[in-house]
């Protein structure tokens, strides 16, 4: 199946635990499920039949930071998908910066070009699998300038971002084109 829903972008998640270590991790089960409130998901497996650190963390503090991974962190993203013990800080494993959020206790990657600071609203274990959705809403943008085009759309060949595929392998956006709605 991740071979054959490609691509997925890469919610590479930040969030604290309890006991105030930061964790971060790259999930490409991750996608927008609303607009209005901008709500996002993840979708968070287990280790070895506990939850996965992230799960835990959203749980603990009900908060989380998406950054977007661009062609520059790919690298580090990687680092970040190790299975670390608890309690051991993704940031410093991988040599990122740490950039402080404004609404949530998340710290966020400081090169990220986009952050999105969420709040959990709900945290849904998916039946008959070792999966648990956290959906979150976004409470707050972090978007680099320069990336915004006039529209007030991101401009996406400045984002650069990553892509998930099958296995090992991952894209990155190549070729665009535009393609109006249809209209009655």
């Amino acid at each position: 199946m991740t071979s054959i829903i490609v691509p997925r972008p890469i919610g590479w998640i930040s969030t604290i635990g309890a006991q105030a270590t930061p964790n971060l991790a790259p999930f490409s089960f991750f996608n927008g499920v609303a607009a209005s409130p901008p709500t996002v998901m993840i979708s968070v497996g287990e280790r070895e039949g506990k939850p996965k650190d992230t799960l835990r963390n959203a749980r603990e503090t009900g908060e989380f930071v998406v950054n977007i991974v661009d062609e520059e962190l790919a690298s580090s993203m990687n680092q970040t998908s190790i299975e670390l013990p608890y309690g051991v800080n993704e940031f410093d494993f991988a040599g990122l910066a740490a950039e402080p959020s404004v609404d949530v206790s998340p710290p966020r990657v400081a090169r990220a070009l986009i952050a999105m600071e969420a709040r959990v609203t709900q945290i849904v274990p998916v039946g008959g699998t070792r999966h648990t959705m956290i959906l979150g809403r976004i409470l707050r943008f972090h978007i680099r300038d320069g990336l915004l085009r006039a529209d007030g759309l991101v401009d996406a060949r400045m984002l650069r971002p990553v892509a998930r595929l099958g296995g090992d392998e991952y894209a990155m956006l190549a070729k665009f084109f535009s393609m109006p709605r249809p209209k009655l």
